[in-house]
Formats: structure tokens, sequence, C-alpha cells
């Protein structure tokens, strides 16, 4: 039983807060009711969920079988040809496969701790619960249909994106004050935006809309906000709009879905694949993990700790530098052979100038559009917010070799360059599919462009 599909997340059209703060009562007395009349909650591990398991996929070539002898005999019976090696490697791998058991998981105690603590954390009738209830409100949310983990997210959010947004609405509010919005006001937005890592062509839009409607009637500073977060919520949304996907990427039930996480080293591709696969099992999906970094040292362990924490299983070679194809040809076996819903795989960190290194980024999704025909293909590129608009280049040159269909935003809670969303959105075309605001198991979450402007424009 999913604790909440983040997945499969409500979204509505944005629209008015008639009463924020009478919805934001209501939720909390629901909220806080429920918290105090439910036992304490035991870890919500699904019974069903896979462990951390690794399976050695052996790279050496099998040894040539010894040909049977044959008596020199007439009356001797014909012996049947001895399987190629092809066809004995083959089965070997199904003997794997086949092999590989599911035993409950048991989670070491810390974890348990850790993870129990997130779940039963006391809320507060405090000033992000009020902000996260109106950002709900204004979405359209009923009271009675919102969860804890949502205000907690929203909340974390809006944490997470001071850093960003330090200066940045305090300037903006001063610049707009009581007076009307004029020329010299647009140009002191457009120096903030830059400032914020927004993109020149970005600020151009919004800068054109401001100047579009200050020509046609006087604007206040309330509608200027108004208007900056309407056109910079439509900028967001228009990868969507062009490629006529949902708002919410969630895996198809029922179906083998493939997720390829790539980007540059260090930017948490590791550390973002291991909370996906948390926000997949919670949410009612299973899930397996293929470690195709075997280029770094100590990947596979890593992957293995987070898998562990989220009781996931995962596929892996041990060996030093093993062929990133040959894990993920074992993954994709497995997958099937298990009925999983969705495939995570992990690659190596490189940069976009390594040529060899992005070929065989190529071969593996080559592997995987050859071996799994049937599947839904996601290609999703990890960014370091803190790394501003050098995150653009990198998107491009990964465009080519990964077939990229999203972005993963991380380390927004550590980076003064959150705009760099709008960027992203504007230059490569690619939609955001998740954003991570801090170091904890949960705290990645799929993107949502209204929730993401508020944060960025909030009044502290």
């Amino acid at each position: 039983m999913a604790e909440f599909d983040w997945f499969n997340r409500e979204t509505t059209e944005a629209q008015s807060a008639e009463d924020a703060l009478a919805w934001a009562k209501e939720a909390y007395a629901r909220l806080k009711a429920q918290q105090q009349g439910a036992p304490d909650t035991p870890l919500d591990t699904p019974t069903d969920a896979p462990p951390d398991i690794s399976i050695d996929i052996p790279t050496d070539t099998p040894d040539t079988p010894d040909t049977p002898d044959t008596p020199d005999t007439p009356d001797t019976p014909d012996v049947p040809a001895a399987p190629s090696l092809l066809e004995q490697a083959a089965a070997r791998r199904d003997e794997r496969l086949a092999s590989v058991s599911l035993p409950v998981l048991e989670l070491k105690p810390e974890v348990k701790t850790e993870i129990n603590a997130e779940l039963t954390t006391e809320i507060q009738l405090d000033s992000d619960f009020l902000w996260s209830a109106e950002v709900l409100a204004a979405q359209g949310r009923p009271a009675a249909q919102v969860s804890i983990e949502e205000i907690d997210w929203l909340g974390k959010l809006r944490r997470g994106m001071e850093k960003t947004r330090q200066g940045f609405v305090t300037q903006l509010l001063e610049n707009l004050g009581d007076d009307p919005l004029s020329e010299q006001s647009l140009e002191q937005i457009e120096t903030l935006l830059l400032k914020a890592d927004v993109g020149i062509e970005s600020t151009d839009l919004a800068l054109d809309r401001l100047r579009l409607r200050m020509n046609e009637a006087v604007v206040d500073a309330a509608e200027a906000i108004s208007l900056l977060k309407q056109e910079l919520r439509e900028q967001l949304d228009i990868p969507l709009g062009k490629q006529g996907i949902a708002p919410l990427l969630a895996p198809i039930k029922g179906r083998l879905n493939i997720w390829l996480i790539v980007g540059v080293n260090g930017v948490g591709k590791t550390t973002t694949l291991g909370k996906l696969a948390n926000l997949a099992v919670r949410s009612g999906y299973s899930c397996l993990m293929a470690a195709g970094d075997t280029f770094r040292a100590a990947a596979v362990q890593q992957l293995q700790v987070w898998a562990e924490r989220s009781g996931v299983a995962v596929i892996a070679n041990p060996s030093a530098n093993a062929d990133p194809a040959a894990v993920v040809f074992d993954a994709i076996g497995a997958a099937r052979s298990k009925n999983i819903e969705l495939l995570l795989v992990d690659t190596a960190g490189r940069l976009q100038t390594k040529h060899n290194l992005m070929e065989e980024l190529a071969k593996v999704r080559r592997i995987i559009d050859r071996l799994a025909p049937e599947a839904q293909v996601e290609s999703l590129l990890v960014l370091d917010s803190s790394q501003g608009q050098n995150g653009l280049r990198q998107a491009m040159a990964f465009a080519a070799a990964a077939q990229l269909t999203g972005v993963i935003l991380t380390k927004l809670d550590g980076s003064a360059r959150g705009g760099v969303a709008l960027a992203v959105a504007a230059e490569t075309g690619l939609p955001i599919r998740f954003i991570g605001a801090g170091e904890g198991l949960r705290d990645l979450r799929p993107f949502n462009s209204f929730e993401f402007i508020e944060a960025l424009l909030a009044r502290n």
C-alpha cells in the first residue's frame, strides 16, 4: 500500500485562494488529529519490495567445454553437438537471474530511526505551514486531501530557495515600492533576475510582458509581481506544451519503465537515483537499480547503501572498470523476470568534452533501445543548481548522446542560483522533472512550476 503517490499527485489550474487562513486551519486541525490519534507509525517498508542484492556478472569468457571422447566403434550412437559459447553464456545468465531471491529486507536500526523521525515530525501552525497551505489552496487542493508530506515538502522548498531569494525579493519590493511600474524599475528588475541566474532569454521575455502591460495601463507593485509570477510559470511550462507531455513524470503501471540518469561528476546522480527509488517504492511501484557507474571508486557501494535504505534490489558488477552496457543488459533481464515497473540506471560521471565516455553513454542507450523496445524510456540529466549557467552547456552536450527527455535540478538548498531553472527550460527546451532541496531521503520531489515560482518569489 503506497503512503502517498507523488508521481500522480493532484495538479489543477492555479486559482486565487478565497480564504487561505481558514483553509490552513481546517487542514491543520485534520492533520494534527490524524497525527495524534494514530499509533506510532512503523516504517512503511512494503513486504513485496525487493531488497538490496548484488548480482555478480562474470566478465571472463566461459571456458570451452571439453569435447567428449568418442570410442572407435561403429555401434556408438550419434553424440549431440555441444552448445555454442553464446548458448552457454545465455544459459548461465538465465540461471543467475532465476536464482535471484527477494526476501523481505530488514533495515538497520539507525536507518529505521532516521526515516521514522521524518514520518513523525511534529507539525506546527507556523509561517511555513501557513505559506504552504496558501500555495496548495491556490492550486485548488481541498483541505481534506492534503498530506503532511506535502506541507513538509513545501516548507523545505521555501527554505531551500532562501539563498536565491535573499536580497532578490527584498530589493524587488523596495524597487517597486508604492509607485507605479516604470522603465527605471524595469531595468532594476532585469538586474535582479540576471543575478538570480534566470538567464537572458527568460529575463527578456518577462520584461517584455511587463512592458506591454505597462503601456496599456498603470501597473502597481502587486500587479507587477503577479504578472512576473505568471510569466515565469508559463516559461517553465513551455517545454511541456511543445512536447505534449504530462506535467508530472510518472512510471506507467504494469509495464517496464527505464530511467537513465546522466550528468557530470559531482552533481549528485547516485544520490538522486537513490531518492527516486525511495519515492517510487513509497508511491506503490516496484523498482530495481542498475549500478552502471563502474568507473568511480565505491560507486556501487554507495548505490547499495541508498538501495538498502529504500528496500530496492541492485544489479551490479563488483569488478573494476566493468562494462556498463553489460550491467544494463543483465538489469533489463532481471527487471523482466521479476515484472519490475521502474528500472533506474546509474551512469558514470563524465565531462561533456570526453568523446570516448560520451560514446560509452550512447552505447548504453543503444542497448536499452535494442533490448527493451517496448519499455517507456526516459533519459534524465542531473544538474547542480549551484553551477548556474555552466549547467546549460552540459545539457546541450549530453542531449545528443543520451537523447535527453528531462532535467533533474539538485542542491537548490545550497545555491543562490535557483533561477537557473528558467534558463534551463528556455534555452534547452527540456522540461524540469524533479527538484532536490535537501540531503534527506525524502528531499526530492516532482517539479511543480507553480510551487517553484511561489517559493522563488515568496516574502521572507
